[in-house]
């Protein structure tokens, strides 16, 4: 079993973990605890999150904590009033140059991918097993699959793209899935090709002013795109997100510090919070 395989196994234990934690939140269950819930010892417990997380059990139960994630929103709140009174906020504020997006023109839309060519590929990530689809214009696909067999995947794709021709190879999407679960900050950016509506893609482009390790609330995301009232809109446009991580969905939270609703789950939302807080923690403070 290869690394990633290992990650991979090994985030189905977490995630059972960060169920088991947010349904006994009150009591904040330790490690001999949670290791009995899920029937291993604490020994393995430990280690799995050590293989998975690069951080120790007591870290990791730490940024599961509604009060972190409030700590966090706060400081995301901080950043905004800094960002406005310099005059970089705004939907088109891209965080690094990491991710540039193309949005799907009126007609390719009501054309529903007629004269499109879609290549399609399975992979195993940190994060569980996913589908990817890519055109020339850039990735247009990302979504977990574990929950069901990759031809509901493959159905699924179809659906959003009915007129398109889809060819699978795996090995022409193994590179960008890779890099796009890639823990180190890439030189090149990722070029996204996205269909919605234009107050979708306006809540799509303003997610990527969010660094990995920060979120941010219903409400401000809304403030953030000049639209203070349509923190419901705003939530249902993340519901249409089509492409996992890149649109970083994941990183809108509840105002009162709970992570809320995720398309893919609620355990591996938060396992990516997670995972991004402690990437965020060592860069800070890459003696500890």
């Amino acid at each position: 079993m290869n690394a990633v395989d290992e990650r991979c196994r090994a985030y189905q234990t977490v995630a059972r973990a960060i169920r088991f934690v947010r349904q006994n939140s009150p009591a904040q269950p330790g490690l001999q605890e949670i290791a009995a819930q899920l029937g291993i010892s604490p020994y393995h417990l430990q280690r799995t999150f050590s293989v998975w997380a690069g951080i120790s059990p007591k870290r990791f139960l730490q940024y599961l904590t509604s009060e972190h994630a409030r700590s966090l929103l706060r400081e995301r709140h901080d950043v905004l009033t800094a960002a406005y009174a310099a005059g970089l906020s705004g939907p088109g504020r891209l965080h690094d140059l990491m991710v540039a997006c193309d949005a799907v023109t009126p007609g390719e839309v009501r054309s529903l991918g007629d004269g499109l060519l879609i290549t399609y590929g399975f992979a195993t990530t940190l994060f569980g097993r996913v589908i990817a689809g890519s055109t020339a214009r850039g990735l247009c696909h990302l979504q977990f699959t574990d929950a069901g067999p990759d031809s509901d995947a493959v159905v699924q794709l179809q659906t959003e793209w009915p007129h398109a021709r889809l060819i699978r190879d795996d090995d022409a999407l193994a590179a960008s899935i890779a890099r796009t679960f890639s823990l180190v900050d890439q030189g090149q950016p990722m070029h996204l090709l996205l269909r919605g509506t234009n107050f979708q893609v306006k809540v799509w482009k303003a997610l990527l002013a969010l660094a990995p390790g920060e979120v941010v609330s219903y409400g401000a995301l809304a403030t953030l795109i000049d639209q203070p009232r349509a923190q419901r809109a705003v939530g249902s446009a993340l519901a249409r997100n089509r492409i996992a991580l890149l649109i970083p969905c994941h990183r809108v939270i509840r105002e009162n510090g709970d992570v809320g609703s995720y398309r893919w789950g609620r355990e591996r939302k938060q396992a990516l919070l997670v995972v991004e807080a402690a990437l965020r923690s060592r860069r800070e403070s890459p003696r500890s």
